[in-house]
C-alpha cells in the first residue's frame, strides 16, 4: 500500500514541475465545459492511457516502443486538428479535409454537450499518449519495478496510481480554471476570443511536443525543481529490503545497476562516484553468522541453457551452489568472473555447482550468439542459464549486477553479495557451507587471482566519473550545444565537456539505448578521472567492423592504451561488447578522452570507468 501511495504524491507532484506544460492547454481547453461531462472523462482516457502506454514500453520491448511513436504521431495530428477547430471554428465541412472536420466535431460536440463524455475520453487518450512525465526519482523507481517484476497487475495499477495523481492535480486546476474562464466570459463577453487564444495555445504545445521539448529542455528544469521534494518522499515512505525467496523486493533506488530496459528513464543516482558501492560489495558476516535468508528459489524460465542441461533446484539438493548474476558488458561482473571460474575450479570436487545466470542489460546481449561467445572468451566452463526474460532474475527478486547468492546443501540462501569486492569473505562462506556438507578435506587457503586486460580489479581510489549511458533515456551530461535531438539525424559540436561531461561531433541518431553514426568522421568525447576508461561499442546493423583512432588530451594514448587500442590509438568495432580503450600507467588526472569513428554506422551504449 505505501508504493501505490508514494505513486500517487509523486504523481501529485507533477503540477509543480514544467514538463506539465504541455499539457495544461489540452486540459484547459475544457475549462468552459461541464466538469463530469468533459473534464473529468479527458483526465480519465489520459490517465489509462499512459498507465497503459507506460506498461507497455516497460515490460515489451523495441515492438512497444516502435508502437507508441506511431501513437504518438497520430495524437499529435488529432490534436493539432483540435487546436485548428478551436481556432477556426467557422470552417465548413465540405470546405475542410476530413481530419480537420473531425477536429471539428469533437470541438463542437464538447462545446455543446453532444457527446462529450465520448468527445473528451478521445481527447483525454491522446493526451497520455503525448505526455511524457519527467523521470524523476518516484516515476523512475515505478518503471525500474515494471520492468524487473514483469507484466502483472500490480506494475500497471503502480503506473495508474502515478497517472491518477497527476490527474487529480489538474483536476483541481482545472477547477479553478473553468470558474475563472466562466467569470471572464460573463465579465468581458471575451469567449471567442478565450476559445482562439486556447486554439493558439494548443497549437503552440503541440509544436512543443513535436519539437522534443518536452522530454528535454522542460525534463531537465523539471528535474532541477521537482527531486528534492520526490526524494524525500521515498525517503520517508521507502518500504525494508525483503529477503530472497520471502515477500517482494520493494522498488527502491539501487546502489548498483538496476534493470536493463529502455523503459527505464530515470538515470539511477547511485552510480555516480566510480559506483563505490557496487565496487565494495556488501560488509562481510563472520563465517560462523550465516543466517537463513530463504529458500532457492525456482531456476525455470532461462530461454537456453550454456554448458549443461537444465538444471533444477530439486536436482541440486545436496549440492552448496553459488549463483551469479552476470551480463557480459557489465564492467563490473567483468571483474568478478576470474574469482568465480576460480571457485568454481577448485570447489568442483568437493560439491560446489557454479551456475552463471546472464540477464541481459542491453538490447543485443539477447542475442544468443553473442552470450556463446562471451562465454568462450571468457573461459566460462560452468553452467549458464540464458535469462533473457528475467525469469530467474525474478524469481530471486533480484536488483544488481552482480549479485551473487551462496546456497546450502539443503537449498536455503545462507549469504548474498552485491557488486564487486569482498571476495575472500565470499571464499569462506563457500568453505564453511562445504563443511556444513559433510565435506572433509576441502581445501582452506584463498585463491589468487591475476586478472588481465577489463577483468583486472578497478583502481578504486582514483575512479571519480561514474558510468555513463550514451541513450538518451538514461543520459546525463551532455554538452554539445543545442542538447540531445532523440531518435532523429542530427550534427553535433562538441562543446566544452567539464570533469564528467561528454559530447558528440558529427552526424549522430540518439536513440533510447545507445548513439548510432550516420555517417564517418564522427566522434566522442569525455572529460574524465580514472584509470581505465571502457565503452560499450558495436557495429551498425550491416555488421561491418568500424575503425577508429583514440586520443588522451589531442595526443595518442601512446603507453596508456588498453586491451583494445594501439599505442598510436587505433582499433576496431567488430562485435558488441566493452572495449577497453584507455589504462593509465602514470598519475591519474582530469583528461579529456576522444574516440574518432573512420567508417559510420557505429553504435556507442555507455562509458564505464575503472
Amino acid at each position: 500500500m505505501t508504493l501505490f501511495l508514494l505513486a500517487y504524491l509523486g504523481g501529485v507532484l507533477t503540477i509543480v514541475s514544467p514538463c506539465i506544460l504541455p499539457v495544461l492547454p489540452f486540459v484547459f481547453a475544457r475549462a468552459g465545459q461541464p466538469f463530469l461531462r468533459s473534464g473529468l472523462p479527458m483526465l480519465v482516457g489520459m490517465a489509462a492511457s499512459f498507465a497503459g502506454i507506460a506498461t507497455l514500453a516497460a515490460v515489451g520491448g523495441s515492438w512497444a516502443v516502435e508502437a507508441n511513436q506511431y501513437g504518438r504521431l497520430i495524437a499529435i495530428g488529432l490534436l493539432a486538428l483540435f487546436g485548428l477547430a478551436l481556432l477556426f471554428p467557422s470552417l465548413s465541412d465540405w470546405a475542410t479535409r476530413p481530419l480537420v472536420a473531425l477536429g471539428g466535431r469533437l470541438s463542437e460536440q464538447a462545446e455543446q454537450g453532444k457527446g462529450a463524455v465520448g468527445a473528451s475520453l478521445l481527447l483525454g487518450v491522446a493526451t497520455g499518449l503525448l505526455w511524457a512525465p519527467c523521470a524523476g526519482p518516484v516515476l523512475g523507481l515505478i518503471l525500474t519495478g515494471a520492468a524487473l517484476q514483469g507484466a502483472n497487475a500490480g506494475t500497471s495499477l503502480l503506473l495508474l496510481s502515478y497517472a491518477a495523481g497527476a490527474a487529480t492535480s489538474l483536476a483541481l486546476a482545472l477547477l479553478v480554471g473553468g470558474r475563472v474562464f466562466s467569470a471572464m466570459k460573463r465579465s468581458l463577453g471575451a469567449g471567442e476570443w478565450l476559445r482562439r487564444g486556447m486554439g493558439v495555445a494548443v497549437l503552440v504545445a503541440v509544436a512543443a511536443i513535436a519539437l522534443g521539448l518536452d522530454t528535454g529542455f522542460l525534463t531537465r528544469v523539471s528535474l532541477a525543481s521537482t527531486a528534492t521534494l520526490e526524494q524525500g518522499l521515498i525517503d520517508r515512505l521507502r518500504p525494508e529490503t525483503e529477503a530472497p525467496g520471502q515477500s517482494p523486493v520493494a522498488m527502491q533506488a539501487a546502489p548498483a545497476m538496476t534493470g536493463a530496459n529502455p523503459a527505464m528513464m530515470a538515470a539511477n543516482p547511485a552510480m555516480t562516484g566510480g559506483n563505490a558501492m557496487m565496487m565494495q560489495g556488501k560488509p562481510a558476516q563472520a563465517s560462523d553468522e550465516l543466517p537463513v535468508e530463504g529458500t532457492m528459489p525456482t531456476l525455470a524460465g532461462a530461454v537456453e541453457w550454456l554448458n549443461s542441461p537444465p538444471l533444477t533446484a530439486e536436482q541440486l539438493q545436496g549440492k552448496v551452489v553459488l549463483i551469479d548474476f552476470w551480463t557480459y558488458s557489465c564492467i563490473n561482473c567483468l571483474r568478478t568472473i576470474p574469482y568465480i571460474r576460480a571457485w568454481a575450479e577448485k570447489y568442483k570436487d568437493q560439491g560446489l555447482v557454479v551456475i552463471g545466470v546472464h540477464t541481459p542489460e542491453f538490447a543485443f546481449e539477447k542475442a544468443i550468439g553473442n552470450v556463446k561467445k562471451a562465454v568462450n572468451d571468457l573461459q566460462i566452463g560452468y553452467p549458464v542459464a540464458i535469462d533473457n526474460d528475467f525469469a530467474i532474475w525474478r524469481a530471486f527478486k533480484n536488483r544488481y549486477w552482480p549479485a551473487h547468492y551462496f546456497i546450502d546443501a539443503q537449498g536455503r540462501v545462507r549469504h548474498h553479495q552485491f557488486g564487486e569486492g569482498d571476495y575472500d569473505a565470499s571464499e569462506r562462506v563457500i568453505q564453511t557451507l562445504l563443511a556444513e556438507a559433510g565435506q572433509k578435506g576441502a581445501p582452506t587457503e584463498l585463491v589468487t587471482v591475476k586478472a588481465m586486460g577489463a577483468e583486472a580489479a578497478s583502481d578504486l581510489g582514483n575512479v571519480r566519473s561514474p558510468e555513463t549511458y550514451l541513450g538518451y533515456e538514461r543520459a546525463e551530461n551532455f554538452v554539445s550545444p543545442g542538447g540531445i535531438v532523440q531518435d532523429k539525424r542530427q550534427a553535433y559540436a562538441l562543446g566544452q565537456p567539464r570533469l564528467n561531461e561528454w559530447g558528440l561531433s558529427g552526424n549522430w541518431t540518439i536513440g533510447a539505448e545507445h548513439a548510432a553514426l550516420d555517417d564517418k568522421d564522427g566522434s566522442i568525447a569525455f572529460r574524465f578521472h580514472a584509470r581505465d576508461l571502457h565503452l560499450v561499442l558495436g557495429p551498425g546493423a550491416d555488421g561491418k567492423p568500424v575503425r577508429f583512432r583514440v586520443t588522451i588530451d589531442g595526443a595518442p594514448p601512446g603507453g596508456d592504451h588498453g586491451m583494445d587500442s594501439d599505442a598510436d590509438g587505433q582499433g576496431i568495432v567488430n562485435e558488441q561488447r566493452l572495449y577497453q580503450l584507455i589504462r593509465q600507467k602514470g598519475e591519474v588526472g582530469d583528461r579529456l578522452f576522444e574516440i574518432r569513428f573512420l567508417d559510420p554506422g557505429v553504435q556507442a551504449y555507455a562509458f564505464t570507468f575503472g
